[in-house]
Protein backbone atom coordinates (compact mmCIF):
# COMPACT_ATOMS: atom_id res chain seq x y z
CA UNK A 1 0.00 0.00 0.00
CA UNK A 2 0.80 3.58 -0.64
CA UNK A 3 0.30 5.10 3.24
CA UNK A 4 -0.09 8.93 2.99
CA UNK A 5 0.38 10.93 6.58
CA UNK A 6 0.20 14.25 6.82
CA UNK A 7 -0.76 17.37 9.51
CA UNK A 8 -4.05 18.41 9.76
CA UNK A 9 -5.55 20.48 6.87
CA UNK A 10 -8.81 20.77 4.62
CA UNK A 11 -7.06 21.11 1.39
CA UNK A 12 -5.34 18.08 1.93
CA UNK A 13 -8.29 15.65 3.14
CA UNK A 14 -10.77 16.79 0.40
CA UNK A 15 -8.05 16.01 -1.92
CA UNK A 16 -7.15 12.66 -0.47
CA UNK A 17 -10.49 11.85 -0.94
CA UNK A 18 -10.54 12.75 -4.06
CA UNK A 19 -7.79 9.64 -5.37
CA UNK A 20 -8.70 6.31 -6.07
CA UNK A 21 -10.61 4.13 -3.20
CA UNK A 22 -8.98 5.79 -0.27
CA UNK A 23 -8.97 4.03 2.88
CA UNK A 24 -8.10 4.97 6.81
CA UNK A 25 -5.75 2.88 8.85
CA UNK A 26 -6.30 3.13 12.77
CA UNK A 27 -2.83 1.17 13.14
CA UNK A 28 -1.21 3.17 11.31
CA UNK A 29 -2.54 6.54 11.68
CA UNK A 30 -2.77 7.58 7.64
CA UNK A 31 -4.68 7.06 4.83
CA UNK A 32 -3.49 4.87 2.16
CA UNK A 33 -4.27 3.45 -1.63
CA UNK A 34 -3.56 0.29 -3.17
CA UNK A 35 0.26 0.83 -4.40
CA UNK A 36 0.59 0.99 -8.14
CA UNK A 37 2.46 2.85 -10.66
CA UNK A 38 -0.96 4.34 -11.43
CA UNK A 39 -1.59 5.58 -8.32
CA UNK A 40 1.60 6.81 -7.60
CA UNK A 41 1.18 9.07 -10.77
CA UNK A 42 -2.01 9.96 -9.62
CA UNK A 43 -1.32 11.00 -6.10
CA UNK A 44 1.70 13.24 -7.53
CA UNK A 45 -0.80 14.95 -9.95
CA UNK A 46 -3.41 15.13 -7.12
CA UNK A 47 -0.56 17.58 -4.79
CA UNK A 48 1.03 19.05 -7.56
CA UNK A 49 1.78 22.20 -6.09
CA UNK A 50 -0.29 22.01 -2.59
CA UNK A 51 2.38 20.12 -1.09
CA UNK A 52 5.78 18.41 -1.29
CA UNK A 53 6.18 14.78 -1.63
CA UNK A 54 8.49 12.38 -0.06
CA UNK A 55 9.16 9.41 -2.40
CA UNK A 56 11.92 8.03 -0.88
CA UNK A 57 10.21 4.99 0.80
CA UNK A 58 9.76 3.82 -3.13
CA UNK A 59 12.69 4.21 -4.36
CA UNK A 60 15.87 1.39 -3.29
CA UNK A 61 19.18 3.52 -2.64
CA UNK A 62 21.64 2.55 -4.98
CA UNK A 63 24.54 0.83 -3.73
CA UNK A 64 27.85 3.27 -2.24
CA UNK A 65 30.91 3.14 -4.75
CA UNK A 66 33.36 1.45 -2.43
CA UNK A 67 35.80 0.95 -5.52
CA UNK A 68 36.50 4.80 -5.98
CA UNK A 69 39.78 6.70 -5.61
CA UNK A 70 39.39 8.77 -2.57
CA UNK A 71 37.42 11.75 -2.62
CA UNK A 72 38.60 15.00 -2.35
CA UNK A 73 36.68 17.65 -1.54
CA UNK A 74 38.98 19.53 1.15
CA UNK A 75 40.10 21.44 -1.62
CA UNK A 76 36.71 23.10 -2.32
CA UNK A 77 37.03 24.13 1.18
CA UNK A 78 40.47 25.14 1.53
CA UNK A 79 39.63 27.76 -1.57
CA UNK A 80 41.12 31.64 -1.48
CA UNK A 81 38.19 33.76 -0.86
CA UNK A 82 36.74 35.37 -3.77
CA UNK A 83 35.33 38.74 -2.67
CA UNK A 84 31.57 39.15 -3.46
CA UNK A 85 31.20 34.98 -4.71
CA UNK A 86 29.09 32.25 -3.30
CA UNK A 87 30.55 29.01 -2.22
CA UNK A 88 28.89 25.62 -2.25
CA UNK A 89 27.25 24.60 0.66
CA UNK A 90 29.49 22.57 3.33
CA UNK A 91 26.53 20.25 3.26
CA UNK A 92 26.52 19.70 -0.48
CA UNK A 93 30.20 18.71 -0.02
CA UNK A 94 29.24 16.45 3.01
CA UNK A 95 26.65 14.68 0.53
CA UNK A 96 29.02 14.36 -2.22
CA UNK A 97 31.63 12.56 0.51
CA UNK A 98 29.43 10.03 2.09
CA UNK A 99 28.03 9.07 -1.71
CA UNK A 100 31.37 8.67 -2.46
CA UNK A 101 31.06 10.25 -6.03
CA UNK A 102 34.41 10.08 -8.51
CA UNK A 103 36.57 13.28 -8.69
CA UNK A 104 35.49 13.94 -12.08
CA UNK A 105 31.39 13.97 -10.64
CA UNK A 106 32.68 16.23 -7.70
CA UNK A 107 34.13 19.28 -9.62
CA UNK A 108 31.47 19.16 -12.34
CA UNK A 109 28.99 19.32 -9.68
CA UNK A 110 30.54 21.63 -7.48
CA UNK A 111 31.28 23.59 -10.36
CA UNK A 112 28.09 23.80 -12.03
CA UNK A 113 26.26 24.60 -8.82
CA UNK A 114 28.64 27.64 -7.92
CA UNK A 115 27.64 29.08 -11.08
CA UNK A 116 23.74 28.51 -10.36
CA UNK A 117 24.33 29.95 -6.93
CA UNK A 118 26.43 32.58 -7.71
CA UNK A 119 23.18 33.29 -10.83
CA UNK A 120 21.23 34.25 -7.75
CA UNK A 121 23.63 34.90 -4.84
CA UNK A 122 20.88 37.66 -3.65
CA UNK A 123 18.59 34.95 -2.93
CA UNK A 124 18.18 32.18 -0.43
CA UNK A 125 18.54 28.59 -1.81
CA UNK A 126 15.15 27.44 0.06
CA UNK A 127 13.08 30.62 -1.99
CA UNK A 128 14.59 29.80 -5.28
CA UNK A 129 11.83 27.57 -7.54
CA UNK A 130 11.24 25.70 -10.90
CA UNK A 131 10.44 29.27 -12.62
CA UNK A 132 14.17 30.63 -11.04
CA UNK A 133 15.69 27.74 -12.20
CA UNK A 134 14.01 27.98 -16.05
CA UNK A 135 15.42 31.09 -16.43
CA UNK A 136 19.14 30.02 -15.69
CA UNK A 137 18.52 27.18 -18.00
CA UNK A 138 17.27 29.41 -20.63
CA UNK A 139 20.23 31.78 -20.05
CA UNK A 140 22.33 28.90 -21.06
CA UNK A 141 20.73 27.40 -23.99
CA UNK A 142 21.05 31.05 -25.15
CA UNK A 143 24.93 31.49 -24.85
CA UNK A 144 24.35 27.98 -27.13
CA UNK A 145 25.34 25.47 -24.86
CA UNK A 146 25.11 22.04 -25.75
CA UNK A 147 23.00 19.64 -24.48
CA UNK A 148 25.67 17.69 -22.31
CA UNK A 149 26.54 20.93 -20.80
CA UNK A 150 22.54 21.41 -20.07
CA UNK A 151 22.01 18.00 -19.05
CA UNK A 152 24.78 18.46 -16.41
CA UNK A 153 23.96 21.85 -15.11
CA UNK A 154 20.40 20.10 -14.08
CA UNK A 155 22.36 17.36 -12.40
CA UNK A 156 24.08 19.22 -9.82
CA UNK A 157 20.92 21.78 -8.73
CA UNK A 158 18.50 18.67 -8.74
CA UNK A 159 21.15 16.88 -6.72
CA UNK A 160 21.16 19.66 -4.38
CA UNK A 161 17.42 20.04 -3.41
CA UNK A 162 16.62 16.33 -3.96
CA UNK A 163 19.65 14.43 -2.37
CA UNK A 164 21.01 17.36 -0.08
CA UNK A 165 17.54 18.81 1.24
CA UNK A 166 15.71 15.68 0.59
CA UNK A 167 13.00 17.28 -1.64
CA UNK A 168 12.74 14.16 -3.82
CA UNK A 169 11.10 14.93 -7.41
CA UNK A 170 10.63 18.73 -6.60
CA UNK A 171 12.07 19.48 -10.09
CA UNK A 172 10.28 16.68 -11.91
CA UNK A 173 8.88 18.99 -14.37
CA UNK A 174 12.27 20.60 -15.18
CA UNK A 175 12.11 19.94 -18.96
CA UNK A 176 15.22 18.17 -20.07
CA UNK A 177 16.78 18.74 -24.08
CA UNK A 178 16.25 16.03 -26.74
CA UNK A 179 19.62 14.02 -26.33
CA UNK A 180 21.48 14.19 -29.63
CA UNK A 181 22.32 11.00 -31.38
CA UNK A 182 25.65 11.90 -32.96
CA UNK A 183 27.34 9.26 -35.04
CA UNK A 184 31.15 8.11 -33.59
CA UNK A 185 34.01 9.64 -34.94
CA UNK A 186 36.28 6.54 -36.57
CA UNK A 187 39.42 6.26 -38.47
CA UNK A 188 41.07 3.56 -40.57
CA UNK A 189 43.11 0.56 -39.35
CA UNK A 190 45.92 1.99 -41.58
CA UNK A 191 45.82 5.73 -40.18
CA UNK A 192 45.83 4.03 -36.37
CA UNK A 193 48.64 2.22 -37.58
CA UNK A 194 50.21 5.83 -38.44
CA UNK A 195 49.12 7.26 -35.37
CA UNK A 196 51.12 4.93 -33.22
CA UNK A 197 54.48 5.04 -36.03
CA UNK A 198 54.39 8.98 -35.20
CA UNK A 199 54.47 8.41 -31.36
CA UNK A 200 57.33 10.56 -29.88
CA UNK A 201 58.07 7.55 -28.01
CA UNK A 202 58.03 4.11 -27.07
CA UNK A 203 55.81 5.10 -23.91
CA UNK A 204 53.68 7.45 -26.17
CA UNK A 205 53.42 4.36 -28.71
CA UNK A 206 52.46 2.08 -25.81
CA UNK A 207 49.52 4.51 -24.69
CA UNK A 208 47.82 5.17 -27.87
CA UNK A 209 48.19 1.11 -28.69
CA UNK A 210 46.56 0.19 -25.69
CA UNK A 211 44.05 2.71 -26.11
CA UNK A 212 43.00 1.38 -29.65
CA UNK A 213 43.89 -1.94 -29.20
CA UNK A 214 41.72 -2.70 -26.27
CA UNK A 215 39.37 0.10 -26.95
CA UNK A 216 40.13 1.35 -22.77
CA UNK A 217 38.47 4.87 -22.32
CA UNK A 218 40.99 7.27 -21.23
CA UNK A 219 39.99 7.01 -17.30
CA UNK A 220 40.22 3.39 -17.52
CA UNK A 221 43.94 3.40 -19.11
CA UNK A 222 44.90 5.88 -16.31
CA UNK A 223 43.76 3.75 -13.92
CA UNK A 224 45.50 0.38 -14.84
CA UNK A 225 48.52 -1.29 -12.95
CA UNK A 226 51.32 -3.48 -14.08
CA UNK A 227 49.00 -6.34 -12.64
CA UNK A 228 46.23 -5.86 -14.27
CA UNK A 229 48.32 -7.29 -17.85
CA UNK A 230 47.38 -10.40 -17.94
CA UNK A 231 50.21 -11.69 -20.34
CA UNK A 232 49.39 -15.61 -20.09
CA UNK A 233 45.62 -14.72 -21.05
CA UNK A 234 46.50 -11.98 -23.25
CA UNK A 235 43.47 -10.44 -21.41
CA UNK A 236 43.64 -6.86 -19.74
CA UNK A 237 41.80 -6.64 -16.45
CA UNK A 238 39.54 -2.69 -16.09
CA UNK A 239 38.95 -2.28 -12.85
CA UNK A 240 36.39 -0.46 -11.74
CA UNK A 241 35.13 1.54 -14.44
CA UNK A 242 32.29 3.42 -15.54
CA UNK A 243 29.34 2.62 -13.63
CA UNK A 244 31.42 0.71 -11.46
CA UNK A 245 32.06 -2.50 -13.33
CA UNK A 246 35.11 -4.71 -13.70
CA UNK A 247 35.83 -6.50 -17.01
CA UNK A 248 38.23 -8.00 -19.43
CA UNK A 249 39.05 -6.94 -22.35
CA UNK A 250 41.57 -7.64 -25.01
CA UNK A 251 45.57 -7.60 -25.41
CA UNK A 252 47.26 -7.71 -28.66
CA UNK A 253 50.63 -9.61 -28.55
CA UNK A 254 51.66 -6.56 -30.68
CA UNK A 255 51.36 -4.37 -27.49
CA UNK A 256 53.02 -6.91 -25.24
CA UNK A 257 56.21 -6.47 -26.83
CA UNK A 258 56.44 -2.89 -27.13
CA UNK A 259 54.55 -3.05 -23.36
CA UNK A 260 57.85 -5.50 -22.04
CA UNK A 261 59.87 -3.22 -23.64
CA UNK A 262 58.52 -0.61 -22.00
CA UNK A 263 58.32 -1.50 -18.48
CA UNK A 264 62.01 -2.22 -18.51
CA UNK A 265 63.03 1.26 -19.57
CA UNK A 266 60.73 3.00 -17.91
CA UNK A 267 60.10 0.49 -14.34
CA UNK A 268 56.30 2.41 -13.57
CA UNK A 269 56.29 1.60 -9.26
CA UNK A 270 52.24 1.77 -9.01
CA UNK A 271 50.61 2.83 -12.43
CA UNK A 272 51.19 1.11 -15.58
CA UNK A 273 51.54 4.60 -16.73
CA UNK A 274 53.20 7.24 -14.64
CA UNK A 275 53.99 10.77 -14.72
CA UNK A 276 56.66 12.83 -12.24
CA UNK A 277 57.37 11.21 -8.54
CA UNK A 278 55.37 7.73 -9.59
CA UNK A 279 51.99 9.80 -9.45
CA UNK A 280 49.09 9.21 -12.52
CA UNK A 281 49.49 10.13 -15.82
CA UNK A 282 47.22 13.29 -16.47
CA UNK A 283 44.32 13.22 -18.78
CA UNK A 284 45.32 16.18 -20.15
CA UNK A 285 48.90 14.69 -21.61
CA UNK A 286 46.81 11.55 -23.12
CA UNK A 287 45.02 13.89 -24.82
CA UNK A 288 48.17 15.42 -26.29
CA UNK A 289 50.10 12.45 -26.80
CA UNK A 290 47.03 11.18 -29.29
CA UNK A 291 46.51 14.94 -30.80
CA UNK A 292 50.28 15.17 -31.76
CA UNK A 293 50.71 12.24 -32.74
CA UNK A 294 47.51 12.61 -35.25
CA UNK A 295 48.67 15.30 -36.69
CA UNK A 296 52.42 14.04 -37.27
CA UNK A 297 50.83 11.08 -39.13
CA UNK A 298 48.42 13.42 -41.63
CA UNK A 299 45.08 12.29 -40.00
CA UNK A 300 42.60 14.57 -41.79
CA UNK A 301 40.16 14.88 -38.52
CA UNK A 302 41.15 15.33 -35.05
CA UNK A 303 41.51 12.33 -32.93
CA UNK A 304 40.95 11.93 -29.37
CA UNK A 305 41.24 8.87 -27.15
CA UNK A 306 37.69 8.38 -27.17
CA UNK A 307 37.94 8.10 -31.36
CA UNK A 308 40.35 5.43 -31.11
CA UNK A 309 38.12 3.34 -28.95
CA UNK A 310 35.49 3.74 -31.63
CA UNK A 311 37.44 2.55 -33.99
CA UNK A 312 38.28 -0.55 -32.26
CA UNK A 313 34.39 -1.15 -32.00
CA UNK A 314 33.76 -0.61 -35.52
CA UNK A 315 37.29 -2.31 -36.49
CA UNK A 316 35.96 -5.42 -34.66
CA UNK A 317 32.53 -5.54 -36.22
CA UNK A 318 33.73 -5.02 -39.60
CA UNK A 319 35.72 -8.13 -39.07
CA UNK A 320 32.78 -10.26 -38.39
CA UNK A 321 32.80 -9.75 -34.20
CA UNK A 322 29.44 -10.32 -32.41
CA UNK A 323 27.56 -7.43 -31.20
CA UNK A 324 27.49 -8.93 -27.88
CA UNK A 325 31.21 -9.87 -27.15
CA UNK A 326 32.11 -6.25 -28.84
CA UNK A 327 29.72 -5.16 -25.64
CA UNK A 328 31.34 -7.14 -23.25
CA UNK A 329 34.81 -5.99 -24.05
CA UNK A 330 33.72 -2.03 -23.88
CA UNK A 331 32.00 -2.60 -20.76
CA UNK A 332 28.60 -1.50 -22.04
CA UNK A 333 25.35 -1.75 -19.90
CA UNK A 334 22.65 -2.00 -23.08
CA UNK A 335 23.67 -3.42 -25.93
CA UNK A 336 21.51 -0.09 -27.30
CA UNK A 337 24.65 1.89 -26.76
CA UNK A 338 26.90 -0.87 -28.71
CA UNK A 339 24.34 -0.64 -31.97
CA UNK A 340 25.36 2.49 -33.20
CA UNK A 341 28.61 1.11 -34.61
CA UNK A 342 26.20 -0.99 -36.86
CA UNK A 343 25.65 3.12 -38.46
CA UNK A 344 29.45 3.34 -39.41
CA UNK A 345 30.72 -0.21 -39.73
CA UNK A 346 31.74 -0.09 -43.49
CA UNK A 347 30.11 -4.15 -43.75
CA UNK A 348 26.80 -2.78 -43.36
CA UNK A 349 26.59 -1.15 -46.81
CA UNK A 350 28.55 -3.54 -48.81
CA UNK A 351 26.45 -5.67 -50.06
CA UNK A 352 23.51 -2.75 -50.59
CA UNK A 353 23.39 -1.81 -54.53
CA UNK A 354 23.43 1.93 -54.96
CA UNK A 355 20.56 2.98 -56.92
CA UNK A 356 22.58 5.11 -59.31
CA UNK A 357 24.95 1.97 -60.26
Amino acid sequence: MIGIKFMPDKLVQALIKSLPDPKWSQRHNMAYIPNTKENLGIIYNTFRGTVWINYNRFFANKPLNTHNEAVDVDWYRKRKPIPDYRYCPEEYLIKLELKRYANSTVRTYVSFFEMFINHYKHKDLHTIDESDIRAFLQQLIQRKVSNSYLNQAINAIKFYYEVVMDMPNRFYEIERPRREHKLPKVISKEEVLSIIEHANNLKHKCIISLLYSSGLRRSELLNLKPTDVDSKRMLIRVKSAKGNKDRHTLLSSTALEDLRRYYKEWKPQIYLFEGRKANRYSAESVLKIVKVAAIKAGVGQTVTPHVLRHSFATHLLESGVDLRQIQVLLGHGSSKTTEIYTHVATNTFNNIKNPLD
